[in-house]
């Protein structure tokens, strides 16, 4: 999706006996009345409006399987009539996510357990999911798609073109990592047919990752990885029967090569709709088309003069599912077209109104609730580092209203329940610890609230401020001032920065102003710490903040941010010969353009997993927010870092690791060579084997603490003047 390193805190957010922060996405019930906790000694069915109450809903008895180790379970799915209950177990993760691994179903009735796909390498299936009656699981298995009976066993092979290169039910990496898409496959509403992706990366270029540490003679690891310029894999929707057959494919207008499609769903029996992007990703056309016979028809068209966003942007169900309204006579769809990002519902005849009227930024859809006539998302329209839950009704005849407690002023989330009457809520802010809470819906009454927990004695003290620049652009930012801190003394500034459109870095949530990459306490040193958000983050301040970035990754953000330091210097306990930079991904980039392009402000910069040339990053990402080559090959030279390498005037720390499948290693070796050339100097620290996370191995995590708190020290010196 982008290359950016968010920190995790991982908090047990519970009520007692319940880690909701086990699951990305809380497993419900259908009925959506319960919901499952896992823990090794068993599966357990959490009664959601009264967690408190669990009672054991599969033993761990029957998860032991041949008197072996019981199967430890990662997630689980029920089928729709509740009778069987298909288990995720000895996953492995494929890129980002643990998405291949073992699935066995569980009868309940029958307490009976058997394992899908059992002859096949261990570890090895992806997405299987019941049919619609539960009576066969269809999965992928060496990217081709096959189904089996839940009974006899019997399976069917589906599809036997699928290669490694030759995509069948599933994604190639970068479609998983800017869209979002992982599962490729849907099965019919009446269980008779699937349809899938097929992706062609047979003319995608390998990156040959180098690893020279885990035998004696050094091996390449190939990832297929289309860089910008280059042609995405071509990709297309084929609908094969479920018992076996020959693929219809459906005919979709354009060049397969010069367009993405990253959402596709079952209107009925018998009609897909899918969207298609090109290749600029500024033109999103709908299609519906006849399984009969694959003919299609543009249903709805938008273009943009920058770049749509598509669902994975604005729903936290991701690019998956189409939701439908009405009795399924309309969609719901987002946009900005109007200047915001909009809620509106389109018809099967193409015909568009708009739900959210009032002039304020949806952030993401939490709930379409058809059968109760509502829509919850949420929004901020009043301070964009904050996050809070509105409803809304189908008809669009209303005004939103705000649910979440006028009292919590912070970041809130939500997972709610499939029929929409329950909600697990949570609540933090820099000044309150994360709790957590099942409401009622939509009144959010609380029916069990955990008591509030003090914040850690270490918790830093976060103070909001805003920033106008002599461009006249307004930014929200945050600040930890030094312990025992003097407004007549200077002190040592650390700027935090993103930047790009994947991210803010100022939300008023736990976790903020907490540098974790320090080695010690950063205020009691004599630090302060800092970080503002500027134009082309996707704060919810309308489309023209969000979109002025267009083309300008690496100029703007970087004037942006620079200018909002040079305001931060006037303040008359900043120390403006002590300032410092950091930043991860994107963020890595941001610090060497500042320290690049605006020398006489930051002293000092840890890059860390930097794209320092644009054009090795990958093409869906960089051509969405910078353009096609060749006609727009100079916005990505302007704005990327190795083009002003050559204006270092101070101290540098680039750190990358070498096994990097996002961020190549190649971008850091480009900066080293830039710097050589101009006889730059800098320090530099690699670490072998490791991706972009920089998390593998024994000691590595505490390592690039030490490395960046003596680098930070030694250059930067703390302390008050």
């Amino acid at each position: 999706m982008k290359h950016l390193y968010i920190f995790i805190i991982i908090l047990q957010l519970s009520l007692p006996g319940v880690l909701y922060a086990q699951y990305d996405k809380l497993p419900w019930s259908p009925d959506g009345n319960y919901f499952y906790d896992i823990d090794d000694s068993g599966i357990y069915e959490v009664n959601a409006k009264n967690p408190k109450s669990r009672k054991l809903f599969i033993a761990q008895a029957a998860l032991t399987v041949q008197e072996q180790q019981p199967l430890r379970v990662s997630s689980i799915a029920l089928s729709a009539d509740n009778k069987k209950v298909l288990l995720f177990t000895n996953t492995k993760k494929v890129w980002r996510y643990e998405t291949k691994g073992d699935y066995w179903v569980y009868d309940i009735r029958t307490k009976k357990i058997r394992q899908i796909g059992a002859k096949k390498t261990a570890s090895s299936l992806m997405f299987a999911k019941f049919s619609p009656d539960a009576q066969k699981v269809a999965y992928v298995y060496q990217n081709n798609i096959y189904v089996e009976d839940i009974v006899t066993g019997k399976g069917v092979q589906l599809t036997t073109s699928g290669t490694t290169r030759l995509i069948n039910g599933t994604f190639d990496w970068v479609y998983e990592e800017e869209f979002g898409c992982r599962d490729g496959f849907r099965w019919s509403p009446d269980g008779k047919n699937i349809a899938y992706w097929q992706l062609d990366a047979t003319q995608i270029k390998n990156y040959l990752m180098i690893n020279n540490t885990d035998s004696l003679y050094p091996f390449t690891i190939p990832v297929e990885y289309p860089v910008v310029g280059e042609d995405p894999s071509k990709c297309r929707i084929g609908v094969v029967s479920a018992s076996g057959g020959e693929t219809r494919w459906m005919q979709i207008d354009g060049d397969a090569k010069q367009h993405y499609i990253p959402r596709m769903e079952w209107v009925s029996n018998t009609e897909i709709i899918l969207e298609q992007l090109n290749r600029r990703q500024n033109i999103s056309r709908i299609f519906l088309a006849e399984v009969g016979n694959g003919t299609s028809k543009i249903l709805h068209k938008e273009e943009e003069t920058a770049w749509i966003d598509s669902k994975d942007r604005w729903s936290d169900d991701g690019p998956d599912g189409w939701d439908w309204i009405n009795n399924g006579k309309e969609f719901i769809w987002v946009s900005e077209k109007g200047g915001w990002r909009q809620i509106y519902a389109i018809d099967l005849k193409g015909t568009e109104r708009l739900i959210t009227q009032e002039k304020f930024d949806i952030l993401s859809i939490k709930k379409v609730d058809s059968r109760n006539n509502q829509i919850y998302f949420m929004a901020s329209p009043l301070n964009a580092t904050e996050r809070y839950l509105y409803k809304i009704a189908l008809d669009g005849n209303s005004n939103a209203v705000k649910l979440s407690p006028e009292n919590q002023k912070g970041t809130h989330d939500y997972d709610i329940s499939p029929n929409g009457l329950l909600a697990v809520h949570y609540f933090s802010s820099v000044n309150d610890y994360p709790m957590s809470e099942t409401v009622s819906l939509p009144a959010h009454k609380s029916l069990i609230k955990q008591e509030k927990t003090k914040l850690p004695a270490s918790a830093p003290k976060v103070e909001f401020f805003k920033v106008t620049t002599v461009d006249g652009v307004e930014m929200d930012g945050w600040m930890v001032k030094p312990k025992n801190f003097d407004p007549h003394k200077k002190y040592p500034v650390l700027f935090y920065v993103y930047g790009e459109p994947a991210s803010q870095t100022v939300k008023n949530r736990y976790g903020t102003g907490i540098n974790r990459l320090y080695d010690g306490d950063m205020s009691a040193d004599g630090y302060i710490y800092i970080s503002v958000d500027g134009r082309g983050t996707p704060a919810p301040k309308g489309r023209t903040w969000r979109k002025s970035i267009y083309k300008n990754i690496g100029i703007q953000n970087i004037r942006d941010q620079a200018m909002a330091a040079k305001e931060i210097l006037k303040w008359n306990f900043i120390d403006k010969n002590r300032m410092a930079v950091w930043g991860w991904s994107g963020g890595g980039s941001t610090t060497l353009n500042l320290l690049f392009q605006y020398p006489d402000i930051y002293q000092t910069g840890i890059s860390i997993a930097a794209v320092d040339n644009q054009l090795n990053y990958d093409n869906i990402y960089q051509e969405r927010y910078m353009g096609l080559l060749p006609e727009d090959r100079q916005f990505f030279e302007q704005g990327s870092p190795i083009a002003h390498a050559k204006n270092l005037k101070g101290n540098l720390l680039l750190i990358h690791g070498t096994g990097d499948d996002n961020v190549h290693y190649n971008n850091a070796e480009q900066m080293i060579n830039e710097l050589i050339k101009y006889g730059k100097t800098f320090q530099m620290m690699s670490y072998p084997n490791r991706s972009h996370s920089i998390s593998e191995g024994e000691g590595t995590s505490k390592h690039l603490t030490l490395i960046f708190t003596k680098f930070l020290k030694e250059n930067c010196p703390p302390g008050a003047l």
